[in-house]
């Protein structure tokens, strides 16, 4: 059985997050005081206690998820040692995630850039008027169609009949209305800081590609699937180019798994908080494994599926 981690992105932090693994186990608390001191600043007490106004600010909310979830998995990992995992993938932010826990970069470097790709995104969130909206039960066709006449961009092709689309705050009122004419279930703006994963971001890349090119990138020991591309990433040097062109290129999530399956995967587990990932991959394949470690109670179940 072929088997893959994901890695949540922004929008699955809530306060609370982390704290009881903390609390059981002595390896997770030591991560936390190794990020808290790799990044000068108590990251673990705002995920474990907010408040929510804090944890929600991307540069606290990136690096508090990247560390949940690499939580989550060393602590798979110690439970059940004879697990492999075959690919990683992980959504906006969890692909710097999923890179570091196929070997393409240290676990401290990946938790440090991934802050500061937080700042940039928020600073390029405030030098622009930005918003999203999700487009629920229309195809990515029409969808498409809406974003070239109302000059919005497809943000996240998450699964089917769920897109999210992304641009001028201004804007995205009209392609609303457009959506729901095309045929869309719903169509339902979102409260977020800035229109992510849209041209509006172009400020945030040039700041990442000089924080990328001071860490060391190597090739991953295991195929780390692109959100640009749907495919895994190439060697080393071709790496950080595709990260900086995620920030405003549109996030392939559903074209990723359908690469998993197709190349035979069937078991996948979701690490880090939330369970948006098991919900997308429901609507591409409910014939999937899905499992997930967010806190003790799943951690348990999923060892004792993987065990059983």
């Amino acid at each position: 059985m072929k088997t893959a981690f994901l890695f949540a992105g922004q929008g699955a932090q809530a306060v609370g997050m982390g704290k009881d693994l903390a609390e059981a186990f002595p390896t997770a608390r030591a991560l936390f005081d190794q990020a808290n001191a790799a990044l000068g600043y108590d990251l673990a007490s705002i995920c474990f206690n907010g408040p929510e106004s804090e944890l929600t600010k991307t540069e606290n909310a990136q690096p508090g998820i990247f560390l949940v979830s690499w939580v989550a998995m060393t602590l798979l990992r110690e439970r059940v040692p004879a697990l492999a995992c075959d690919a990683t993938a992980g959504l906006s932010l969890g692909e710097f995630t999923a890179l570091a826990a196929a070997g393409g970069t240290s676990f401290e470097d990946g938790l440090r850039v991934v802050r500061l790709r937080g700042r940039f995104m928020q600073e390029a969130c405030e030098a622009t008027q930005g918003s999203m909206a999700a487009i629920i039960g229309l195809d990515e066709g029409p969808t498409r169609e809406v974003c070239e006449t109302t000059g919005v961009t497809l943000a996240n092709l998450n699964c089917p009949g769920q897109i999210v689309i992304s641009g001028a705050a201004d804007k995205i009122p009209a392609a609303v209305e457009a959506a729901k004419a095309k045929g869309a279930k719903k169509a339902i703006p979102l409260t977020v800081a800035g229109a992510y994963h849209s041209p509006l971001m172009a400020s945030a890349q040039p700041k990442l590609a000089a924080e990328l090119a001071r860490i060391a990138i190597c090739t991953p020991s295991v195929p780390v699937i692109a959100n640009v591309t749907g495919q895994p990433h190439g060697d080393a040097p071709a790496i950080a180019p595709v990260l900086v062109d995620q920030v405003t290129s549109s996030v392939r999530w559903e074209a990723s798994m359908r690469h998993l399956l197709a190349q035979g995967f069937t078991r996948f587990i979701e690490l880090g908080p939330g369970t948006a990932l098991s919900g997308f991959m429901k609507r591409i394949d409910k014939t999937a494994q899905m499992l997930n470690v967010a806190d003790v109670a799943s951690l348990e179940a999923t060892v004792k599926t993987l065990t059983a």
